[in-house]
């Protein structure tokens, strides 16, 4: 069973291109290293002069959340990021008939 992981957080509008360099600079480093397929997506609408914004992460190991958050420390991505940053992750499941 592979596991997912999506990150959603808040970025000032006026900070989107400087954000998308950053984080997709991220993104293109922990796919190379990691093997995960990666993807990057923001809300279409701005509320509250903020976008909000997904990293999506496939088929990632169990510790992945811990490689992120390193990557997120050396990408320096907070510092660009208004509030919490939210992780869930999802598992990817067969229906049965």
């Amino acid at each position: 069973m592979s596991t997912n992981l999506y990150i959603y957080y808040k970025v000032a509008a006026s900070r989107a291109q400087e954000f998308d360099h950053v984080a997709a600079a991220m993104q293109a480093e922990l796919s190379l290293q990691h093997q995960v397929n990666t993807a990057l997506k923001r809300s279409a609408e701005i509320k509250d002069e903020h976008h909000t914004w997904m990293e999506v992460y496939s088929s990632v190991p169990p510790d992945f959340a811990q490689v992120i958050d390193q990557a997120v420390a050396k990408h320096g991505l907070a510092a660009l990021i208004d509030g919490p940053r939210h992780t869930e992750f999802f598992v990817n499941i067969s229906s049965c008939a």
